[in-house]
């Protein structure tokens, strides 16, 4: 890969996109949720341990239980939103490794240690979440990540099928309504917050 992408590319996933607060109302089809897991899914994770389990809330029911778990602030969000996606981590992803990693035993590595699967998953499922976001954005969606809500509410509430996954954090989906947009944050050049060694 040697080709460096176009300005408007790089707009689109960076410099003029934007966290959203609010949404068109549009819908989102299931058809654009496969298509951002399929991109997503093919970013680097350690031993591809892939995670990152998502719940796409999609009905006004299932968007409404999980602003209910969430700040005032963040729960109007979500209500309002097409699609709210609830990023978890499966705290026992070392289980699918033979299949995901076969030319390792990469299991091994994390099978008895609790404290090292922890550490991987929110790592690597908050790696998850970034690529989300980027294949939103590439596919012409926003979002809105955010923290803000009860993650043990959420985790009850939506993974108490599955005890081992647990929420990471949140983001609301669709197409942003430039109408709910703050002016952007700082955004710092390269010598405040970076050193070559």
């Amino acid at each position: 890969m040697t080709t460096v992408l176009a300005d408007a590319a790089l707009d689109q996933l960076f410099r003029t996109a934007r966290t959203y607060n609010g949404y068109l109302d549009k819908p989102v089809s299931q058809d654009q949720l496969e298509a951002i897991w399929d991109l997503l899914k093919m970013g680097p994770t350690s031993a591809n341990q892939l995670p990152a389990r998502i719940v796409w809330c999609v009905s006004e029911a299932a968007r409404e239980k999980l602003a209910l778990l969430a700040s005032s602030t963040n729960a109007d969000k979500i209500r309002k939103a097409p699609v709210a996606a609830i990023i978890g981590m499966d705290l026992d992803f070392h289980e699918q490794l033979p299949w995901l990693f076969p030319h390792a035993d990469a299991r091994s590595w994390f099978a008895g240690s609790e404290a090292a699967r922890e550490i991987s998953a929110l790592r690597n499922s908050s790696l998850q979440g970034g690529y989300f976001i980027l294949a939103a954005r590439a596919l012409g969606l926003d979002t809105g990540p955010m923290s803000g809500f009860d993650n043990a509410g959420v985790d009850a509430a939506f993974f108490a099928e599955t005890p081992r996954i647990k929420s990471n954090f949140i983001a609301t989906l669709g197409y942003g309504d430039p109408a709910s947009l703050h002016p952007r944050s700082p955004r710092p050049d390269f010598a405040t917050f970076n050193r070559i060694a």
